[in-house]
């Protein structure tokens, strides 16, 4: 127990705080299957178009390969001398390319032992089954000026770029304003072109946004960004403005709360989140994706995000630019250090104390299961 706190990804001091928005019960039409167990899993992702594998990032430098949900022992990557060990470092994200049955390139986020981030290129065997270590290209290297709040999610856009999550860099209220500063690249999401050239930074005012994601269907933006003492937030632009700079408010502002008297960095129009809870239900967002599989109709079209301190699941949809219908999922998940989708649309769950959740549709007549108990952080 005292490993899995102290190489918890996120921050988790859970304090008391406004009440949260008003969120319904969804019905209890699906369930956790646990597929396997990892060692401190924080991402997952699968290469388009292949229906057979999900690739598991496990923080402490190890990429495995389950194939039809069985993991393998040998690993796909492994680049444990390179990586940190800290609480919010190590090996953060894995992203392939959209040309990847073709190119066989993947893309990875860690922090060395220095604590700085890294993005780096890698190709795969033919069969996807090792990393070719020695094809290693790096696209982006940055200074880290602490160990927190890294961001550290890579993922592709609709515009074929590849899109990398940067937090503040420092714990706790961005003390040296970088998130409003566009001579830094901390406390930003930035846009890479992975033949070569400089990141372009397409939003600032981030905290901390650990993860988000792209509407596999719409090509919209979904960013969860960690809140500092009161509110957790997700953002939202529609694919019309992704690419285009915007400025999600930190930290003059803290979820749609004047926070401090820094400046709003006119640079980018300022938006401000769709939907936000507050610390007395949870502490650290971790995002998700929306749904866009065949197996859980009851979830077609909505965002899947959840709490890594509570444990608590949410949905909502968007309409009209505007998170409607929240609702609190018939599940938890402890240490909820992230959400993946396999090729299919269909998603998973990962807890950074080990097992990877399937959601899966629940039998008729099936008693309520896959139920965590609610931990307390100190």
């Amino acid at each position: 127990m005292k490993a899995i706190l102290a190489c918890a990804p996120l921050a988790f001091v859970l304090l008391s705080a406004a009440a949260a928005t008003p969120a319904r019960d969804a019905p209890a039409a699906y369930r956790l299957r646990q597929v396997f167990k990892a060692v401190y899993p924080l991402h997952a992702a699968a290469p388009p178009g292949d229906r057979h594998k999900l690739y598991v990032v496990e923080q402490y430098g190890r990429i495995r390969l389950a194939v039809d949900g069985k993991l393998r022992a040998k690993p796909f990557l492994d680049i444990k001398r390179l990586v940190s060990r800290g609480s919010e470092q190590g090996l953060l994200s894995l992203a392939f390319s959209p040309g990847y049955a073709r190119d066989r390139l993947f893309y990875v986020d860690y922090t060395d032992r220095k604590g700085d981030t890294h993005v780096v290129e890698y190709r795969a065997n033919a069969k996807g089954t090792a990393a070719l270590v020695k094809s290693r290209r790096q696209l982006l290297f940055v200074d880290q000026p602490g160990p927190q709040h890294n961001g550290g999610q890579l993922a592709f856009g609709p515009d074929g770029f590849l899109y990398v999550s940067l937090g503040d860099g420092e714990c706790c209220d961005d003390p040296q304003d970088r998130a409003q500063n566009m001579g830094q690249l901390f406390g930003k999401l930035l846009r890479l072109d992975v033949r070569g050239g400089p990141p372009e930074i397409v939003a600032l005012g981030l905290r901390n946004p650990w993860r988000f994601s792209f509407d596999r269907e719409t090509g919209d933006l979904y960013i969860a960004d960690v809140g500092a003492g009161r509110w957790e937030e997700v953002d939202y632009l529609p694919r019309s403005d992704v690419g285009r700079l915007a400025n999600f408010g930190w930290d003059a502002w803290e979820g749609r709360e004047l926070k401090s008297d820094t400046p709003v960095n006119p640079a980018g129009p300022l938006v401000f989140p769709v939907h936000e809870y507050g610390h007395d239900i949870g502490c650290s967002i971790t995002g998700g994706f929306v749904y866009r599989g065949a197996a859980l109709p009851e979830l077609r079209g909505r965002y899947i995000f959840g709490d890594y301190c509570s444990g608590a699941v949410w949905t909502l949809r968007i309409v009209d630019g505007h998170a409607t219908d929240v609702r609190r999922e018939p599940i938890t998940v402890r240490s909820l250090s992230s959400f993946a989708e396999d090729a299919r649309g269909e998603l998973y769950a990962i807890s950074i104390a080990g097992p990877v959740y399937k959601l899966v549709a629940r039998a008729l007549g099936s008693v309520t299961g896959a139920r965590h108990a609610k931990r307390s952080h100190t």
